[in-house]
């Protein structure tokens, strides 16, 4: 007998987390979670920095993919790790809480509004979400809230590194800004995460796991999802594989897809949604031709200035030996120190050609030599500090499409990074004000020399210095994207609908029609919130 639920949440990632946890809580509705990962109970997951080990060493709570060959980084492939655990990103990623700012919002509004039955997706629509679920511990005003289930705090320790970075942005004319989610979004100063009492606090811990023991609430880990069901133009199950083998489950309402950026165009596509010559390439029944799945892939490259430290600044050696038995003492016994932070803690939105329009780079201190194997080979290790330097609205696009028609194989990702001649000059301005930030008092007096870009004044050396280490900020977005009835590349109405289908809604970073400027996973939880919303039929 094939069980059947209100509602399947495909994906228990940071959306699915918020979307599951409303859809049984507040509108009392029997769902199902299928989550392809594992559980988000590991003590390195909790600690602050302790995503990072597990990253360095491969670990099972990510899946890496690894981009197609980029010709214009020289054939060069990145790899792209994501989640493979509940909670998603904001199980394992860095947790800084950047909500973007509102012309984002309202930009996205202005190119919905061609919808038959357009929701609204300007800001004044969107701020109360943030708030509701919000437990902010520093600020309490119109917009930020205090009563949620996600504690948002400054990290537990700020390094030396980071405070000087602050202060020397400030000496070039940079504004301090407290609340990058306040009233503006430039300036330097510090992130907010969504840590409580020093420790991580994922959406699982903060959404899910208040509803572990409702009945109403089905969780099941390690369910890869192989194919939707469809007939007559409605989703109306899911087929799923465990250790036990396939099996397949059944929804008297709605189906939404919450599997992220890559694995969402995945799923519709082995299901016979998307680009019908890609589909027929891989004998996939057409079900609906829809070209935009897989496309309009957008993400946030990102490139390093590093420089070797004249003293012993940053984190170096903070993990190792006695220095990482006493730094896990203070953890323990006083709930404060160096593990209470995940090493990211100050960042600046600036606009290096024009200070007064939007910010167009993002940029923060990791008080470390944040370079690869070869160049820190290369290099030497030691002390340094790196400011990692992020192109906000990146003109590149990428796609995601199919290996094969199994569903075992992973997608092929092409991010295309810097793809467009503009992002190249418009990430070369960001390093080479930054590298001037570097050596700006009091941050340069600490600095012994740059080592990366070497040489300010050769640009040769600053473009291969870039195509050598740019890489993926952790922010694919735009893949099943919502857009207006007229375009023939939407996948989803403004509602968050599959366009064509019934009972199939989409609600992570995939639905983006255009990339934030900022971090992804405070958007992730707007969707799975707003997502609960419409199901409910209250939006």
């Amino acid at each position: 007998m094939v069980e059947t639920f209100d509602h399947i949440v495909v994906g228990g990632g940071t959306a699915g987390c918020v979307a599951a946890a409303r859809l049984v809580e507040d509108g009392g509705a029997r769902v199902l979670v299928l989550e392809a990962g594992h559980s988000h109970r590991h003590p390195f997951i909790d600690m602050p920095p302790g995503v990072f080990k597990l990253l360095k060493g491969g670990s099972k709570f990510f899946k890496t993919h690894v981009s197609t060959p980029q010709p214009q980084l020289a054939g060069r492939t990145t790899e792209i790790p994501q989640g493979n655990v509940l909670g998603g990103g904001s199980s394992v990623n860095g947790q800084a809480y950047v909500r973007a700012r509102p012309s984002d919002y309202d930009e996205w509004h202005e190119m919905l509004r061609g919808n038959n039955d357009a929701l609204s997706w300007a800001w004044e629509d969107i701020l109360p979400h943030y708030i509701r679920m919000e437990a902010n511990q520093q600020f309490n005003d119109e917009f930020h809230g205090t009563e949620g289930r996600l504690p948002v705090s400054y990290p537990g320790y700020i390094d030396d590194c980071a405070r000087w970075f602050v202060q020397s942005l400030q000496a070039r004319g940079e504004p301090y800004n407290p609340d990058f989610n306040g009233a503006t979004q430039r300036g330097a100063g510090y992130f907010q995460f969504i840590h409580n009492k020093g420790q991580r606090y994922s959406a699982a811990y903060a959404f899910l796991d208040p509803v572990k023991d409702n009945p109403k609430l089905t969780l099941r880990l390690q369910a890869e999802v192989q194919r939707l069901v469809i007939e007559n133009d409605r989703a109306v199950g899911v087929v799923y594989k465990d250790k036990d083998g396939e099996k397949e489950v059944r929804a008297d309402g709605e189906i939404i897809l919450t599997a992220g950026a890559y694995m969402t165009p995945k799923i519709m596509m082995l299901s016979g949604l998307g680009p019908a010559d890609h589909l027929r390439e891989h004998g996939i029944d057409v079900v609906q031709d829809m070209p935009g799945v897989g496309q309009n892939l957008k993400d946030h490259p990102d490139a390093s200035v590093v420089a070797r430290a004249n003293g012993k600044h940053g984190y170096y050696g903070q993990d190792k030996g006695l220095r990482m038995l006493l730094n896990g003492i203070e953890f323990k016994t006083f709930g404060r120190g160096r593990i209470t932070t995940t090493g990211l803690e100050a960042a600046c939105f600036v606009n290096p050609t024009d200070p007064d329009a939007e910010p167009s780079h993002e940029a923060y201190m990791i008080p470390v030599l944040y370079l690869d194997d070869d160049d820190l080979a290369r290099v030497g290790d030691g002390y340094g500090m790196s400011i990692q330097v992020v192109l906000l609205k990146p003109k590149s696009v990428g796609d995601v499409r199919l290996r094969s028609a199994d569903p075992s194989d992973m997608p092929l990702v092409n991010p295309n990074f810097l793809g467009d001649p503009e992002d190249m000059e418009a990430m070369k301005t960001g390093l080479r004000y930054f590298r001037d930030v570097m050596l700006e008092k009091p941050l340069g007096d600490r600095v012994k020399e740059i080592v990366a870009p070497a040489n300010y004044d050769d640009d040769a050396d600053f473009t291969a210095h870039i195509k050598r280490v740019v890489k993926t900020n952790f922010h694919p977005v735009g893949t099943t994207k919502m857009g207006a009835d007229g375009d023939p590349m939407a996948v989803l109405d403004a509602r968050m609908k599959v366009r064509g289908m019934e009972g199939l809604r989409v609600a992570d970073c995939s639905i983006m029609p255009e990339i934030t400027a900022g971090n992804t996973m405070a958007p992730a939880m707007l969707f799975g919130d707003r997502c609960a919303d419409v199901v409910m039929g209250k939006l």
